[in-house]
């Protein structure tokens, strides 16, 4: 005969019906209630609509000190000490996650991501030699543009007639910005803040893409990592030993971009994009106000015009995501 089965906290015994003994009643025990799933965060505008603010203010700041800094130091060395900081602030809650925080599921995009993220910092502040900081910020708000072109073939996306004639809006307005013989110059150069939007907007999409792949820390560290290790191969080929000072602007302006990324992240947790859509905006002012102060430049009229189409076409575009959005939610899963 086998080995009697033994149960915790009883003596065992052979068949529990043969057992003259009388069993005590046993106590059933509810197994525990699951703890419930947290509440979503309610949206609080009031929170985020200030926090955007301060980012897009900062990102002026940033810029400003980026147009000031490549008039002394080539592009890629900007960049670079921008990057520097950046991968140092990314670095402290990846360490604390152990070498696990660095694996990714989805290297190829991450890498693309980075690229894009990169390429984008790097022709703005090209861009910023060459043309006004009010005329550069506009043109590169025709991101959406981009970001609707490219989810088509990226994640099949449909994009309707009222959305693409938002994108017509938006390039009638970049053309009124860099109109041949304007403020913005006649040559190339008014085309590096397209390829920033473009880059941008590429970067923007392969976000959506490998959404919930990874942790948001890791992928900030794969895309300051990449952009780091980029700007350090272009490093060698163009470099001005900086002063001191110059150093100091270098990572302040690393720190200070930073700082305006988080504030966006902050920003978008207390309200929806459609809300903030619209006080991104503000950053066309701030950038206008500031080359005003620090460099002299006044934004004539027609920059203005072609800013304010450009503005308009975007808003129109995160209006349609958010009709998008309803209309999905009611669909269900």
């Amino acid at each position: 005969m086998g080995e009697p089965v033994r149960s915790e906290g009883r003596p065992a015994t052979l068949d529990p019906a043969c057992d003259p003994r009388p069993s005590p009643p046993r106590l059933s025990t509810p197994p525990p209630r699951p703890e419930p799933p947290p509440a979503p965060q309610a949206d609080d505008p009031m929170r985020g609509v200030p926090l955007i603010l301060a980012a897009v203010t900062i990102f002026s700041v940033s810029d400003a000190l980026a147009k000031h800094l490549g008039q002394f130091l080539p592009p890629v060395e900007v960049a670079w000490m921008r990057y520097a900081a950046f991968l140092t602030l990314t670095l402290a809650p990846v360490l604390r996650g152990g070498p696990a925080a660095l694996r990714t599921r989805a290297p190829a995009l991450q890498v693309l991501r980075g690229l894009a993220l990169v390429g984008s910092a790097l022709s703005f502040i090209v861009a910023l030699r060459f043309l006004p900081l009010a005329e550069a910020t506009a043109i590169n708000f025709v991101s959406p543009i981009f970001i609707t072109a490219l989810s088509i073939p990226i994640l099949g996306e449909v994009v309707g007639v009222r959305r693409w004639a938002a994108v017509a809006v938006g390039l009638a307005g970049v053309l009124i910005v860099v109109r041949p013989g304007g403020a913005s110059g006649s040559g190339a150069e008014v085309l590096l803040p397209v390829l920033t939007a473009a880059s941008w907007a590429l970067a923007v999409v392969v976000t959506r893409k490998m959404a919930g792949a990874d942790r948001p820390a890791t992928t900030l560290f794969w895309s300051a990592a990449v952009g780091f290790a980029v700007l350090s191969a272009l490093l060698p080929f163009d470099f001005v030993v900086p002063s001191a000072v110059q150093v100091g602007l270098g990572l302040l302006l690393g720190l200070i971009s930073s700082a305006g990324q988080w504030l966006i992240v902050l920003a978008y947790r207390h309200a929806a994009a459609s809300v903030l859509a619209p006080f991104s905006y503000f950053q066309l002012v701030s950038s206008a106000l500031l080359g005003f102060l620090a460099f002299g430049a006044v934004p004539d009229r027609w920059a203005l015009v072609g800013a304010g189409v450009i503005a308009a076409s975007g808003l129109y575009t995160a209006h349609r995501e958010r009709v998008r959005a309803k209309e999905r939610a009611a669909l269900g899963p």
